[in-house]
């Protein structure tokens, strides 16, 4: 017998407006990720702008930037995740 489990509250991906390298561009995305990448930038410094150009520059030409952001957040969270904590 397996588990339950219990997925999480879902949306449909919403479309938002960014600007790269001087062009706008539209990119969707589930609001989850869109808070995460915010928080992530947050934490760099940065504005979301800045790290979604920062992907863009470094993501493979046959990776879409959708995939490449959402692959993006996951990576930073698994990283979070396996850092030790720092109050131990």
């Amino acid at each position: 017998m397996t588990e339950a489990f219990v997925l999480p509250a879902m949306s449909a991906p919403v479309k938002r407006s960014v600007t790269i390298g001087g062009h706008r561009t539209s990119v969707s995305l589930e609001e989850p990720f869109w808070r995460e990448l915010k928080l992530i930038a947050r934490r760099r410094g940065e504005t979301t702008a800045t790290l979604i150009a920062q992907i863009d520059h470094r993501r493979p030409a046959d990776v879409g930037l959708a995939t490449a952001l959402r692959l993006y957040v996951l990576s930073e969270l698994r990283q979070m995740l396996a850092a030790p904590d720092p109050a131990d």
